[in-house]
């Protein structure tokens, strides 16, 4: 599954709430692990990812062809900075991204494009996908993102500065005793205030995997092995 086949989507897509009939659009799709996790239950209707990298985008499409998954996942190529231009307001019951994590001037820049691009905001920042995440969603709709713990003031502000009201909140940790290195929040369009903090995730315990992150991995084994 490329650069795009890590932890964070699977995370994601454990922490996304789903219900019968939605649709869900996927903003950075990458090679579209977050569709395919998220086509995987039957209430979901449909699942559209956006993914402005035209190499990512054929190698999703290989893989949903691979599935037979065409009539639940769509793949759309373009900007979500212009996403007006893609799809219509108002489309989607649930809006789902795992956008770049850090500022274009921040960290070492992988050489590699599309690695670059995945982590940095390269081709549009925070906002530009909580911007289109408020076009795409219908009112009470609900926002999933992943993102930096160190950045989390910053998405917070940001996604009331767009309408999208934090709801739900869970911290991921590598083990016990240790800092926070990514977030899960939850957002409503147009929602009220209020916020519930769900218990820490923690990735490792001992020398292995938590049973919390086999739990996760288990969910989507299947996938996992025919990716």
């Amino acid at each position: 599954m490329g650069y795009r086949y890590s932890l964070d989507p699977f995370l994601l897509a454990d922490f996304t709430e789903v219900r019968c009939g939605d649709r869900v659009a996927d903003l950075g799709t990458g090679s579209a692990i977050l569709p395919l996790l998220l086509a995987q239950n039957t209430l979901v209707d449909e699942v559209v990812g956006v993914e402005l990298q035209p190499q990512l985008i054929e190698q999703a499409r290989q893989v949903v062809r691979k599935r037979g998954l065409e009539e639940r996942i769509a793949l759309v190529e373009g900007d979500v900075r212009c996403v007006d231009t893609l799809l219509p307001p108002q489309s989607f019951s649930v809006v789902v991204s795992n956008p770049p994590y850090r500022s274009a001037g921040r960290g070492r820049l992988s050489p590699d494009t599309e690695r670059a691009s995945s982590r940095h905001e390269l081709a549009g920042g925070l906002d530009d996908f909580l911007e289109a995440a408020f076009y795409l969603l219908k009112q009470g709709g609900r926002f999933y993102v992943v993102f930096l713990a160190e950045r989390l003031a910053e998405l917070l502000a940001a996604m009331r500065a767009q309408r999208l009201e934090p709801k739900r909140l869970r911290c991921v940790h590598s083990r016990l005793g240790q800092g926070a290195k990514i977030v899960l929040v939850e957002g409503r369009c147009l929602g009220k205030p209020g916020v519930m903090i769900d218990p820490p995730l923690f990735t490792h315990e001992g020398d292995g995997l938590s049973s919390e992150l086999r739990r996760v991995y288990d969910s989507w084994s299947s996938l996992m092995r025919d990716c």
